[in-house]
């Protein structure tokens, strides 16, 4: 059986935002976008196990796209508490660079879809 890594690599992205969260409220005392994040971060990897459970192509579309809209919004999130001093180049670079590899998993995985269903 081959690896979902979509599933993988967007379940580690949890995992780590769940980690950013703890940081940030620990060692920032940063508790309300530190939580946006946690909300929209987690999300992401929820939402890629409810298309595996898709009842139509459509369904599953439908909640990749969500997933991708969640993915966007953690992007804005993880940019202003960059911008704000709230995570160090470090931190950010990494952060960023799992979300941006998630978000062309998501939108190649909607774009074949999408193709396969027409055809």
């Amino acid at each position: 059986m081959r690896e979902n890594i979509l599933k993988t690599k967007s379940f580690a992205f949890a995992l780590k935002v769940v980690k950013l969260n703890q940081f940030l409220c620990d060692h920032k005392k940063e508790y309300v976008l530190s939580k946006q994040l946690l909300r929209s971060g987690t999300a992401i990897g929820a939402l890629v196990r409810e298309a595996e459970q898709a009842e139509s192509t459509a369904d599953f579309i439908h909640k990749l796209a969500i997933a991708l809209k969640e993915a966007n919004e953690t992007d804005y999130w993880i940019e202003l508490l960059h911008r704000s001093d709230y995570l160090d180049e470090i931190l950010f670079n990494t952060i960023k660079s799992d979300l941006t590899e998630l978000l062309k998993l998501l939108v190649s995985i909607i774009k074949t879809s999408k193709k396969r269903r027409e055809n």
